[in-house]
């Protein structure tokens, strides 16, 4: 199993509101058309944030963190490249203009542990 996340930072002057609509009716859909048949989860955790130990609400620095499940590999290679096809990227990058903040897009690949609270 392979897993990339990716941290994301809605555009300047987009509300929460409208990033969260425009992601889960628009974003979202092209996405699931370009990661079927290659991924085994797709997966969206939108933030709220907290105050800081000073009691200050401040603007998050992410706002939505994706996760992608791979089951190997070989599907995690395949995706890339479908990804990666001139008209398949510019109509992703295209849509990101309009939701993200670019210059704050990572992504990661991801070694999960788990610690064990039942025994």
């Amino acid at each position: 199993m392979i897993k990339l996340v990716s941290p994301m930072k809605r555009t300047p002057g987009m509300s929460v509101e409208a990033f969260r609509r425009y992601y889960e009716s628009r974003h979202r859909l092209i996405g699931e058309k370009y990661l079927r048949g290659y991924v085994s989860r797709y997966f969206r955790q939108f933030l709220d944030p907290l105050p800081d130990r000073a009691g200050v609400l401040r603007d998050p620095e992410y706002d939505v963190i994706l996760h992608i499940w791979y089951p190997d590999q070989s599907s995690f290679a395949a995706c890339g490249k479908r990804l990666a096809e001139p008209a398949v990227a510019a109509e992703i990058r295209e849509d990101e203009k309009k939701l993200f903040d670019t210059r704050y897009m990572r992504s990661y690949l991801v070694e999960e542990h788990e610690s064990d609270f039942n025994s």
